[in-house]
Protein backbone atom coordinates (compact mmCIF):
# COMPACT_ATOMS: atom_id res chain seq x y z
CA UNK A 1 0.00 0.00 0.00
CA UNK A 2 1.25 3.53 -0.63
CA UNK A 3 0.07 6.92 -1.09
CA UNK A 4 -1.45 8.04 -4.36
CA UNK A 5 -2.62 11.16 -5.93
CA UNK A 6 -5.60 10.94 -8.69
CA UNK A 7 -5.88 14.59 -10.69
CA UNK A 8 -8.88 15.01 -12.52
CA UNK A 9 -8.91 16.64 -15.81
CA UNK A 10 -11.09 19.31 -16.38
CA UNK A 11 -13.96 19.32 -13.37
CA UNK A 12 -16.66 21.83 -12.00
CA UNK A 13 -15.06 23.95 -14.16
CA UNK A 14 -17.63 26.43 -15.96
CA UNK A 15 -20.14 24.33 -14.19
CA UNK A 16 -19.15 21.52 -16.51
CA UNK A 17 -18.26 17.53 -15.49
CA UNK A 18 -19.55 18.58 -12.16
CA UNK A 19 -17.88 15.84 -9.47
CA UNK A 20 -19.20 16.64 -5.72
CA UNK A 21 -15.94 16.10 -3.97
CA UNK A 22 -18.11 14.04 -1.35
CA UNK A 23 -19.08 11.81 -4.07
CA UNK A 24 -15.11 11.54 -4.90
CA UNK A 25 -14.56 10.48 -1.53
CA UNK A 26 -17.09 7.85 -1.32
CA UNK A 27 -16.57 6.62 -4.87
CA UNK A 28 -12.63 6.35 -3.73
CA UNK A 29 -13.76 4.31 -0.55
CA UNK A 30 -16.12 1.75 -2.43
CA UNK A 31 -13.36 0.74 -4.71
CA UNK A 32 -11.22 -0.09 -1.69
CA UNK A 33 -8.71 2.85 -1.72
CA UNK A 34 -8.08 3.86 2.31
CA UNK A 35 -8.59 7.31 3.93
CA UNK A 36 -9.65 9.20 0.66
CA UNK A 37 -8.84 12.90 0.99
CA UNK A 38 -9.69 15.68 -1.73
CA UNK A 39 -8.47 19.06 -1.67
CA UNK A 40 -10.64 21.85 -3.13
CA UNK A 41 -13.60 21.23 -6.06
CA UNK A 42 -10.87 20.63 -8.85
CA UNK A 43 -10.55 17.24 -8.72
CA UNK A 44 -7.61 16.23 -6.17
CA UNK A 45 -7.84 12.85 -4.51
CA UNK A 46 -5.38 11.92 -1.80
CA UNK A 47 -5.87 7.98 -1.45
CA UNK A 48 -3.84 4.94 -0.02
CA UNK A 49 -3.88 1.89 -2.27
CA UNK A 50 -2.02 -0.87 -3.97
CA UNK A 51 -2.04 -1.66 -7.74
CA UNK A 52 -0.32 -0.38 -10.91
CA UNK A 53 -1.44 3.39 -11.76
CA UNK A 54 -3.11 2.05 -14.89
CA UNK A 55 -5.60 -0.22 -13.13
CA UNK A 56 -6.61 2.72 -10.61
CA UNK A 57 -6.58 5.41 -13.29
CA UNK A 58 -9.45 3.69 -15.22
CA UNK A 59 -11.39 2.02 -11.91
CA UNK A 60 -11.92 5.75 -10.98
CA UNK A 61 -12.85 7.22 -14.70
CA UNK A 62 -15.63 4.25 -14.42
CA UNK A 63 -16.62 5.06 -11.37
CA UNK A 64 -17.34 8.81 -12.28
CA UNK A 65 -18.69 7.78 -15.54
CA UNK A 66 -20.75 4.90 -14.08
CA UNK A 67 -21.99 6.77 -11.01
CA UNK A 68 -22.34 10.55 -12.19
CA UNK A 69 -22.04 10.27 -15.74
CA UNK A 70 -18.90 12.30 -15.98
CA UNK A 71 -15.97 10.96 -18.34
CA UNK A 72 -12.84 12.94 -16.91
CA UNK A 73 -9.15 11.96 -17.70
CA UNK A 74 -7.66 10.94 -14.17
CA UNK A 75 -3.69 11.77 -13.81
CA UNK A 76 -1.78 9.07 -10.99
CA UNK A 77 0.52 10.04 -9.00
CA UNK A 78 2.50 8.57 -6.41
CA UNK A 79 2.88 10.61 -2.97
CA UNK A 80 6.85 10.42 -3.46
CA UNK A 81 6.76 11.34 -6.93
CA UNK A 82 4.48 14.12 -6.16
CA UNK A 83 7.00 14.95 -3.56
CA UNK A 84 9.80 15.10 -6.09
CA UNK A 85 7.62 17.09 -8.14
CA UNK A 86 7.27 20.21 -5.74
CA UNK A 87 11.31 19.79 -4.85
CA UNK A 88 11.84 20.28 -8.63
CA UNK A 89 9.74 23.63 -9.10
CA UNK A 90 12.44 25.69 -10.91
CA UNK A 91 10.27 28.82 -8.90
CA UNK A 92 10.23 27.93 -5.44
CA UNK A 93 9.70 31.59 -3.94
CA UNK A 94 7.23 32.52 -6.81
CA UNK A 95 3.68 33.01 -5.43
CA UNK A 96 1.67 29.81 -5.91
CA UNK A 97 -0.56 31.27 -8.43
CA UNK A 98 1.82 32.44 -10.73
CA UNK A 99 3.20 29.08 -11.21
CA UNK A 100 1.77 25.38 -12.76
CA UNK A 101 2.58 22.67 -13.18
CA UNK A 102 1.35 20.59 -16.56
CA UNK A 103 1.39 16.94 -16.00
CA UNK A 104 1.08 14.70 -19.65
CA UNK A 105 0.49 11.73 -20.54
CA UNK A 106 3.53 11.09 -22.53
CA UNK A 107 5.92 13.33 -23.62
CA UNK A 108 4.67 16.35 -25.37
CA UNK A 109 5.65 17.98 -28.44
CA UNK A 110 6.09 21.37 -28.84
CA UNK A 111 5.18 24.09 -31.51
CA UNK A 112 8.36 26.25 -30.79
CA UNK A 113 7.08 29.02 -33.37
CA UNK A 114 3.92 29.09 -31.51
CA UNK A 115 4.99 29.63 -28.52
CA UNK A 116 7.74 32.50 -29.24
CA UNK A 117 4.31 33.97 -31.10
CA UNK A 118 2.59 33.91 -27.76
CA UNK A 119 4.49 34.11 -24.79
CA UNK A 120 5.22 37.30 -23.07
CA UNK A 121 8.68 38.37 -22.05
CA UNK A 122 7.57 37.91 -18.47
CA UNK A 123 6.64 34.41 -18.95
CA UNK A 124 8.69 30.64 -18.87
CA UNK A 125 7.71 27.66 -20.17
CA UNK A 126 9.85 25.02 -19.25
CA UNK A 127 9.38 21.36 -20.46
CA UNK A 128 10.83 18.49 -17.97
CA UNK A 129 10.14 15.36 -19.48
CA UNK A 130 6.42 14.70 -19.07
CA UNK A 131 6.08 17.25 -17.43
CA UNK A 132 6.06 21.52 -18.23
CA UNK A 133 6.68 24.47 -15.77
CA UNK A 134 4.72 27.46 -16.61
CA UNK A 135 5.68 30.91 -14.65
CA UNK A 136 2.99 33.55 -15.55
CA UNK A 137 3.85 36.27 -13.04
CA UNK A 138 1.44 38.90 -14.77
CA UNK A 139 -1.29 35.83 -13.85
CA UNK A 140 -2.28 33.42 -15.60
CA UNK A 141 -5.50 34.38 -16.34
CA UNK A 142 -4.03 37.21 -18.59
CA UNK A 143 -1.58 34.62 -20.51
CA UNK A 144 -2.01 34.09 -24.29
CA UNK A 145 0.50 31.31 -23.74
CA UNK A 146 -1.58 29.49 -20.79
CA UNK A 147 -4.90 30.04 -23.05
CA UNK A 148 -3.31 28.48 -26.28
CA UNK A 149 -1.35 26.11 -24.04
CA UNK A 150 -3.42 23.45 -25.48
CA UNK A 151 -2.39 24.52 -29.23
CA UNK A 152 1.94 25.16 -28.31
CA UNK A 153 1.71 21.52 -26.99
CA UNK A 154 0.85 18.61 -28.29
CA UNK A 155 0.69 14.93 -28.78
CA UNK A 156 -0.69 13.96 -25.24
CA UNK A 157 -3.18 14.63 -23.06
CA UNK A 158 -2.63 16.82 -19.99
CA UNK A 159 -4.02 18.42 -16.26
CA UNK A 160 -2.50 21.50 -14.30
CA UNK A 161 -2.21 22.36 -11.44
CA UNK A 162 -1.11 26.09 -9.55
CA UNK A 163 2.13 25.85 -6.98
CA UNK A 164 -0.25 26.76 -4.40
CA UNK A 165 -2.45 23.11 -5.02
CA UNK A 166 0.57 21.07 -5.36
CA UNK A 167 2.07 22.33 -1.86
CA UNK A 168 -1.04 21.73 -0.36
CA UNK A 169 -1.46 18.33 -1.86
CA UNK A 170 1.67 17.35 -0.40
CA UNK A 171 0.81 18.61 3.27
CA UNK A 172 -1.58 16.55 3.21
CA UNK A 173 0.35 13.60 2.20
CA UNK A 174 2.83 14.98 4.82
CA UNK A 175 0.39 14.74 7.20
CA UNK A 176 -0.57 10.93 6.41
CA UNK A 177 2.82 10.13 7.15
CA UNK A 178 3.10 11.50 10.43
CA UNK A 179 0.10 9.15 11.46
Amino acid sequence: MQDWVALLKGVNVGGNNRVPMADLRAMAAGLGWGAPQTYIASGNLVFRAGGAAEDQGAALRGALAARLGVDVAVFLRTGAALRADLAGCPWPEAPGKAVHLFWCWSVPVMDAGLLAALRVPSETLLADGDRLWLHAPDGIGRSKLAEKLHKVVTGTDMTARNLNTLRALVDMLDGRAAV
